[in-house]
C-alpha cells in the first residue's frame, strides 16, 4: 500500500520537481558515495531546482511475512507516517504539512521501498522527521485500529474486483506453498492476527543497512548527502534477520483454471517462466515482449485482438523478474462468450512469433521506441531517482543509464528469433479465467 501525505505538500512538490528538463536529465552526474558509517549510496548533483528525492529499499517485503500473520509488510508501509518518536499520528501529519515534505512506503514480493522527498530550505526539519519514522515509528493503538480497518475494507473490495481476483488465484497456484504464492494484502484471518509487536519484529528484522539500497537526487553536496544518510540511516542495525526464501518456478498441473463469478465479462491472466534481469537473453526477451503484447497499440496482441477483431479493449503482457523467480505474464478482458477465442488469437500469435519469429521491421519500430522513450524516465529528480534505484538494486554499474540504449540497439534479428524459442512456448501457459466464460472448461 502506497500512503502520501496530505495534497498540499504533494501538489507543492510536484510543482517543482517539473521542473527539471530532459537536457538535464541527459547531463546528469552520477556518483557513488560511501559515509562514514559505511553506507554506499547512489547521488545525482541537480542544484537547479530547490528539490530533493530519495528513494530506498530494504530487502524483506511480503516473502519476508510470518506464517499466519501474511500482509504485515503491507501493514507496516500503511502505518509508517501515523506517528513517531514522541509526535502522535496527528501532530506528526501536521508537521509533515507545514513543512510540504512527502514520503511514502510501499512493499512488493521482495522488497520494502521507501520514498522522501523536502524543499532545500526544509531539508534539516524534513530529516528530523523521517530519522523519527525509520527508527522509531509509534504503533499506537488507536491508529492501528484505523489501518487494519481500512486494509480490510480493501481486501472486501479486492474480492468483488475480477482483475485482483484473477492476478491473486494464480499466484497462489503457480506458486503454491512458495511465499511469492501469498497475497501481499493478507487475509481478513491474518490482519485480524497482527499486532503492534509484529509490526515492530518485522521492522526490526528488514529494516537494516546490509540490505539497503539509496538513491538521492537534488540540491545537496556529496558530503551534506553523506551526512544526510548517516543521519536517517546510521542507527539500524548492520546486519538484518530475513529467512531465507529459496528459488522456485512455475509449478501447476492444470494449464486452465476457471473462477466462477457473476459477471458479464470475463477476465484472464495468463503467464508462464520468464527470464532474470541479469540473464544475457533479458533485453532480447524484452524487446520481443514489447512487440507481442508491451507495446500498447504497437503490438501484436492489441492489432490482432482488438483492432482486428474487436475482441477485447484490452490486451498486454509483460516480463516480471523476481529476487527467486521470473515470468512472463499477461492478460486480457472480453465478453464471456469471446474470452475461448481472445485466448486462442493470443496462443497463435505467440506461437507465429516462436515459429518465424517478428519482422525487421517490427524489430526496428520496437527498438526505436524503447530507446527513444527511455528519456521519459529522467524528466524529473523523483523519476530518476526511482529509475536509478531500480538501476542500483538489480546490480548495474554507475554507468549503466548510458550503456542501455545501446545495449537495446545491439539485438538482432536472430536474437530476438533465438530466445522466442527459449521462453515463448504457448503449451506452457497457466491461465486463470475469472467470470463465466462460455466453451472454456479446465485443462489439466
Amino acid at each position: 500500500m502506497i500512503r502520501f501525505t496530505r495534497l498540499v505538500a504533494a501538489a507543492a512538490l510536484t510543482c517543482i520537481a517539473a521542473v527539471t528538463s530532459l537536457h538535464q536529465a541527459h547531463a546528469m552526474k552520477l556518483q557513488e558515495i560511501t559515509t562514514k558509517a559505511g553506507i554506499k549510496a547512489w547521488l545525482v548533483e541537480e542544484h537547479q531546482v530547490p528539490l530533493i528525492a530519495m528513494r530506498f529499499a530494504f530487502a524483506g517485503g511480503s516473502a519476508q511475512d510470518p506464517d499466519g500473520k501474511e500482509g504485515v509488510a503491507n501493514f507496516l508501509t500503511g502505518m509508517m507516517d501515523e506517528g513517531a518518536g514522541d509526535l502522535d499520528a496527528q501532530t506528526f501529519q501536521r508537521r509533515v504539512e507545514e513543512i510540504a515534505m512527502r514520503m511514502s512506503f510501499s512493499d512488493d514480493k521482495d522488497h520494502l521501498y521507501g520514498s522522501f522527498e523536502t524543499l532545500t530550505e526544509n531539508r534539516k526539519a524534513a530529516v528530523d522527521l523521517m530519522k523519527l519514522v525509520l527508527n522509531k515509528p509509534r504503533f499506537d493503538a488507536e491508529p492501528t485500529d484505523r489501518v487494519r480497518d481500512q486494509l480490510l475494507a480493501g481486501l472486501a473490495y479486492a474480492a468483488r474486483d475480477p482483475n485482483k481476483v484473477a492476478s491473486d488465484h494464480w499466484y497462489k497456484t503457480a506458486f503454491a506453498g512458495h511465499p511469492y504464492g501469498r497475497n501481499s494484502a493478507g487475509t481478513a484471518e491474518s490482519l485480524k492476527a497482527i499486532t503492534n509487536k509484529d509490526l515492530e519484529a518485522y521492522r526490526q528484522a528488514v529494516f537494516s543497512r546490509d540490505s539497503l539500497r539509496i538513491v538521492l537526487v537534488g540540491d545537496i553536496t556529496s558530503a551534506d548527502a553523506s551526512t544526510l544518510i548517516d543521519d536517517l540511516f546510521g542507527a539500524l542495525p548492520a546486519k538484518g534477520s530475513l529467512r531465507p526464501v529459496p528459488q522456485t518456478d512455475i509449478k501447476v498441473k492444470a494449464k486452465l483454471s476457471i473462477v466462477e463469478m457473476p459477471i458479464p465479462q470475463s477476465v484472464a491472466i495468463f503467464g508462464g517462466v520468464g527470464v532474470a534481469r541479469l540473464d544475457k537473453d533479458f533485453m532480447p526477451v524484452y524487446v520481443l515482449n514489447h512487440i507481442l503484447g508491451g507495446g500498447g497499440f504497437a503490438s501484436r496482441l492489441m492489432e490482432e485482438v482488438r483492432e482486428k477483431r474487436g475482441l477485447a479493449y484490452g490486451v498486454g503482457s509483460y516480463i516480471q523478474p523476481y529476487r527467486n523467480a521470473a515470468i512472463f505474464m499477461g492478460s486480457v478482458a472480453t465478453k464471456n462468450e469471446e474470452m475461448g477465442q481472445s485466448l486462442e488469437v493470443i496462443k497463435e500469435q505467440m506461437k507465429s512469433l516462436l515459429d518465424k519469429g517478428p519482422t525487421q521491421v517490427e524489430l526496428d519500430n520496437a527498438k526505436s521506441f524503447l530507446t527513444g522513450s527511455f528519456a521519459l524516465r529522467f524528466d524529473t529528480n523523483s523519476k530518476i531517482a526511482s529509475q536509478l534505484l531500480y538501476f542500483n538494486m538489480e546490480g548495474f554499474d554507475l554507468d549503466y543509464v548510458d550503456k542501455r540504449n545501446a545495449e537495446v540497439s545491439s539485438v538482432t534479428l536472430d536474437d530476438v528469433k533465438r530466445v522466442a524459442k527459449r521462453f515463448l512456448n504457448a503449451d506452457d501457459l497457466f491461465v486463470t479465467v475469472v467470470g463465466q466464460p462460455k466453451g472454456l472448461q479446465p485443462k489439466g
